[in-house]
This record gives structure tokens, C-alpha cells and sequence, in this order.
């Protein structure tokens, strides 16, 4: 096979260092123009009638359609990496027969290194013990860390149901419903049938002995039982054949798990109740260090919701302690806006940590909790120009209304919306949007084109990040 990598003048020398070594085919780099980007049909046409080429990997970087120059000389042409210092990525493509005509190979390996990851994650589940099941879902043993997400307050949720549905698609394995001291026995029967429906694992999250009882017609787990209401309730709980998860109360956590299997209670998990940060987090850590008999929890609430930083990399540090103390399983919330998404986050961190296994680090398997950070920053060629000015601050009082009409730009149920005269345009991203208002002849200024062009874009980072959005603010 001999290969063909067009290129630019600043990208040759990264090229032939990416692909120095590589002895699977031979190949050539040419570099047509100064940015490989920019690479035309034409070009690319002109190069191969030389001939003696058994595929052509441009820069992933190109937008233009090589089509018809493809099928005129026959000669496959298909789209490497971004960046040509990540060019070597695409040997083991190229040997596949796996790189795109139209897909940076970027993404086709990102595509295929979470493909991967997702059958390894499906393969390890299915071998996988357990101490226990929960409505087919495995928990302690070899199997997975499970995700349980709480639901404050559950009999005072305005959509119960919806946000079930939310937790399941978020990356929930159990959906523990929470009640607070002004909740009734009737409150929490109608909850879970609400929801009983569902074939998902669901737990009832309460100390009040009355409200367990009053849960137990559906639910799986319950959270959290003493020594004091394990005798109360034992014989029900057994009947229900429901799991549940044990706590420190009259007694210590050891003897509580030894009271609850004496009184034929099987399925348990063990809490030793973490706690916040400069609130005894660390000691209470050193309790998870200890064997109850039994799998653990790890009750991340007291973590994520109160400390002042960014989710994702909380989730992913207390995946991993859970995996170190040998938790089964993990609680987490998104009672409040900043913690909005936990549950998907620590889906991905707790994956993370099982394809770890056999690993010295949870880094590079295919899962990551990566969302604003980059995991290695694009090394771009520099800018070359001959003068350069300073673009002039503009007034602020700059008049941009533009005769066809200004648009009102918000977002609902994950989509962009462009109001303007009581008609709306909708769209899931900007480019779409701001097309479909032009076709609409709604710009005529080019800088209130460049003014959609800004405010519809971060309406779509809004989206993507799950930020809130505001008109002409601060994203």
C-alpha cells in the first residue's frame, strides 16, 4: 500500500515527525499550499495523475468534498486527524480500512474507543458475581459500583414520574425516592405507585419505621435501617424480599449488620456515612477501610453538594475512593443547580474505574469525566502575517437594530429558539438556526449577522454544558 498525505508548508515537518518509524506501507508527503486545511479538489486532482496511489489521507481538517475527484481517479480519499502531530493515530486505521471520506479520524477513534469501552464495560457486568441482585441488577462481588440517585423530598416533586425517567437516562442503576419528617404513610404509597410501573430498582429513602412499611409494596432497597427498626420490620422487609442498606444508630455499624443477619436479612449494605469536607471527612473515610460483613455504600451527597467546585472532578476522585474502600455502590444527588448532572458524571466515573481494573490508573480506557478541560491541548502552527492592528473598542451605545427585525434568543427542552414578531425559528444548534434566518431574509446589517452568529453559539454551549443562558450576558 503506498499512501498519499497532502499537507501544508507549516505542517510538513509535524507530519514527518508523526509519521517517522512507520513501516506498515509506504508513503509520501507532499505539501500543496501553506495551510493543509486548505487543500481544494483541484489541487488534490492535479497531484494524483502522477498515479501509484492506494489511498490519499488528507488533513481532518478539510471541509471541502473530494467526491468526484475520488471517483474520477479512483483512488480512495479519506480524512485524517485535526492535527498533524496526531497523524501516527491513523496507522492502525488506515491498515483497517476504518478511516472516513467525510469524519476526522478523531472522531472515528474517539467513536470507536467508546464503542469499545461500552462491550468491555457490558462484558465485565455480565461475568461478573455478586453478593446480591436487585431486580437483575448485581451489586458487591466483581460486578460494577452501582449509581443510586436520590430524589429529595419525593412526595413534594412536582413530575415524579418525569424525573424518574431523567435519573434512568442520566445513568441511575437504583432511584431512591427520599422523604422528609412532614411526609404521611399515605405520601409515599402514592409516590411509588406512581412509579410502580417501572421495571427499574427503586428505594425509599426515610428512618421513620412507618414510612419503610408503607414502601414496601414496590420497593428494592430501602435506606436506611437501625438496629431499632430491623427489629420492627425484619419479617416484612424478608417478605418484600427487599435489600437494605444499614446505618449506625443505637449500635455500632458492626453489630447493626450482625443484628440485621440474625434476623434473616441478606441483602445489606453498609453505610458508614461519610462526611463534608473540614467536617470529618477524613476520619469518617478511615470507617470504609473496615469489613462489615457485608458490600458498602459510599453517600456522596455530603461531598459533591457541599463543596464549591465543579461535580465532574469530585465524581471522579470519589469513584475512585470507592473503588479503593470497596463500596458496592454509591449515592449522589442533584438536589441543587450546581450538582445538575451528577448522576450521568458519575455513570462515566464509576465506568471509568471499572475498565481501570488491572491498571495502575483510571486514565486512558475509553470513559472519562473530561467536560471543559482538554485532555492534551492542539498544538496549532503559528500565525504568520506581515502587519497587524488593534481592533478599536466599540461604543456601546452602537445602533444594531437592523430593519428586518431583532430576535428575542433563548432555550427550551434542548433546543435553541430565535423569536422575532411572535414567529419562532428552532433548532438544536446555531448553524442551523441562524441558516434557517436567512432563508427567511430575517438579516440584513453583517454586523447584526455577527451578532446572531454570537448569541446563538452560546445559547448551543448553554445546551452542551448545561448552563443557563441570557441574552447578550456573560456565558
Amino acid at each position: 500500500m503506498h499512501v498519499l498525505f497532502p499537507t501544508g508548508h507549516r505542517s510538513e515537518t509535524a507530519l514527518h515527525s508523526a509519521l517517522a518509524g512507520v513501516d506498515a506501507f509506504t508513503y509520501e508527503i507532499v505539501p500543496m499550499g501553506e495551510i493543509a486545511s486548505f487543500l481544494s479538489p483541484g489541487m488534490l486532482q492535479r497531484l494524483l495523475v502522477s498515479g501509484g496511489y492506494s489511498l490519499v489521507v488528507v488533513s481532518g481538517m478539510c471541509t471541502a468534498s473530494f467526491a468526484e475527484i475520488e471517483q474520477s481517479c479512483g483512488v480512495p480519499i479519506r480524512r485524517g486527524t485535526r492535527h498533524a502531530t496526531d497523524m501516527r493515530l491513523c496507522v492502525p486505521l488506515i491498515l483497517a480500512g476504518a478511516l472516513s471520506s467525510s469524519v476526522p479520524a478523531d472522531e472515528v477513534l474517539a467513536s470507536e474507543r467508546r464503542r469499545q469501552a461500552a462491550s468491555r464495560l457490558a462484558k465485565m457486568e455480565n461475568e461478573a458475581d455478586a453478593a446480591f441482585t436487585v431486580r437483575g441488577v448485581k451489586f458487591g462481588g466483581s460486578s460494577r459500583i452501582k449509581v443510586i440517585h436520590e430524589i429529595m423530598d419525593a412526595h413534594r416533586h412536582p413530575s415524579l414520574r418525569d424525573a424518574v425517567f431523567a435519573a434512568v437516562v442520566g445513568g441511575a442503576d437504583v432511584v431512591d425516592l427520599g422523604f422528609g419528617f412532614d411526609a404521611t404513610p399515605e405520601n409515599v404509597r402514592r409516590c411509588f405507585a406512581e412509579v410502580a410501573d417501572l421495571d427499574i430498582p427503586l428505594s425509599v429513602d426515610t428512618l421513620d419505621p412507618d414510612l419503610i412499611e408503607a414502601a414496601l409494596f414496590r420497593c428494592d432497597l430501602i435506606f436506611s435501617l437501625t438496629t431499632k427498626t430491623i427489629s420492627l420490620l425484619a419479617d416484612k422487609i424478608q417478605a418484600a424480599d427487599a435489600a437494605v442498606v444499614l446505618i449506625s444508630r443505637e449500635a455500632s455499624l458492626a453489630d447493626t449488620v450482625a443484628a440485621a443477619k440474625a434476623a434473616g436479612l441478606l441483602k445489606t449494605l453498609a453505610d458508614p456515612l461519610l462526611q463534608p469536607p473540614l467536617s470529618g471527612m477524613i476520619a469518617s473515610l478511615a470507617d470504609y477501610l473496615l469489613e462489615y460483613g457485608c458490600p458498602k455504600v459510599l453517600g456522596c451527597v455530603n461531598v459533591v453538594e457541599m463543596v464549591d467546585a465543579d461535580s465532574p472532578g469530585i465524581c471522579a476522585l470519589l469513584a475512585a475512593v470507592s473503588a479503593e474502600c470497596g463500596a458496592a455502590a454509591v449515592l449522589v444527588s442533584e438536589h441543587s443547580d450546581k450538582t445538575h448532572g451528577t448522576t450521568s458524571e458519575m455513570r462515566r466515573a464509576v465506568e471509568m474505574t471499572a475498565l481501570s481494573r488491572g491498571r495502575p490508573y483510571p486514565k486512558d480506557v475509553g470513559v472519562d469525566v473530561l467536560i471543559l478541560k482538554e485532555k492534551r491541548r492542539r498544538r496549532e502552527p503559528p500565525l504568520t502575517y506581515t502587519d497587524i492592528c488593534d481592533a478599536p473598542v466599540t461604543s456601546d451605545d452602537l445602533d444594531a437594530y437592523d430593519p428586518c427585525g431583532n430576535f428575542r434568543i433563548g432555550i427550551e427542552d434542548g433546543s435553541i429558539v430565535a423569536v422575532r414578531g411572535g414567529h419562532g425559528v428552532r433548532g438544536t444548534n446555531w448553524h442551523d438556526v441562524f441558516a434557517a434566518i436567512l432563508a427567511e431574509n430575517g438579516v440584513s446589517l453583517l454586523y447584526h449577522a455577527a451578532y446572531l452568529g454570537k448569541e446563538l453559539y452560546k445559547a448551543e454551549l448553554s445546551i452542551r454544558f448545561g448552563r443557563s443562558f441570557e441574552q447578550e450576558g456573560e456565558f
